[in-house]
């Protein structure tokens, strides 16, 4: 149990959703790091369970798919013979959904690039809509399988296949990540929108999540020890994304616009 005060504690969460690493946030507020870390995985688990209860009869929209690598513990060319096996070290996925007008976030997943994943999402998010959606994903095939799976003909599904060139270390110029040189619109059932077949939306979110969430800050030491962390965090986020911040363009958050619920959160409602 928790024995941090109540205003500690929103203290530390905010500080967690703002962007701040574990270390800073001890330093910051004279918490221990151990403190945090149990903090944040009790308010990832009771974000979780706030996600599941009230996302729920979402009116169809355009869904925007798409997954965003980063890596547990260490990332796959450090791992010895009996760590490549194991599940929950090296690299891992967080596969995120997000409706394009509302922005609102209904459905997640984290773990390895897998079919299984991508029929989870898929599945999962078929539950949480009503109506006949527009589902928009990248290139990566088990979609093609999760989405007929979980949808059946109940959908207007298209992908932007990208081709893109190579990442590449330069002495000079460093790390060069890769570039896109071409994107292909494929509409795959129904009839989907093709002035709306494009991830850009999706992108912009991984963006924030990288932005918001230090474990997932590119070209740095942070990274998560723990696979259960990892989804804590990523919970806690996506449930202060959906209800607590206003998104700029909307004036409001995704969760009111979605109309889930009628105002903004307070940060404490996180906090079990």
């Amino acid at each position: 149990m928790n024995v941090l005060p109540r205003e500690k504690q929103i203290q530390v969460i905010t500080a967690l959703v703002e962007g701040c690493s574990i270390r800073s946030i001890e330093r910051m507020y004279d918490v221990h790091r151990d403190t945090v870390m149990r903090l944040l995985v009790r308010a990832g688990d009771h974000c979780m369970t706030i996600m599941d209860d009230l996302m729920h009869h979402i009116p169809a929209g355009t869904y925007q798919v798409d997954e965003l690598w980063c890596f547990v513990a260490k990332k796959d060319r450090q791992l010895i013979d009996g760590e490549r096996y194991n599940p929950e070290l090296g690299s891992q996925y967080i596969f995120v959904a997000m409706d394009a007008d509302t922005k609102l976030v209904p459905s997640y997943r984290v773990g390895k690039r897998i079919p299984e994943l991508a029929y989870g999402l898929m599945v999962d998010l078929r539950e949480r809509i009503v109506g006949k959606p527009t589902i928009i994903t990248d290139g990566f095939d088990p979609y093609l399988e999760a989405v007929e799976i979980a949808f059946g003909a109940d959908v207007h599904f298209a992908q932007l296949i990208k081709s893109v060139s190579e990442a590449r270390r330069s002495v000079r110029e460093g790390y060069i990540p890769a570039t896109v040189v071409r994107c292909t619109k494929r509409t795959i059932s129904g009839v989907p929108d093709r002035r709306r077949i494009s991830t850009s939306l999706i992108e912009s979110q991984n963006l924030t999540l990288r932005m918001s969430l230090r474990r997932l800050t590119r070209l740095t030491n942070a990274f998560s020890k723990k696979l259960d962390n990892l989804k804590a965090a990523v919970a806690l986020h996506f449930a202060f994304y959906n209800f607590c911040r206003v998104h700029r363009t909307l004036k409001m958050t995704p969760a009111m616009a979605a109309e889930l619920v009628p105002s903004i959160w307070e940060i404490e409602a996180l906090i079990p």
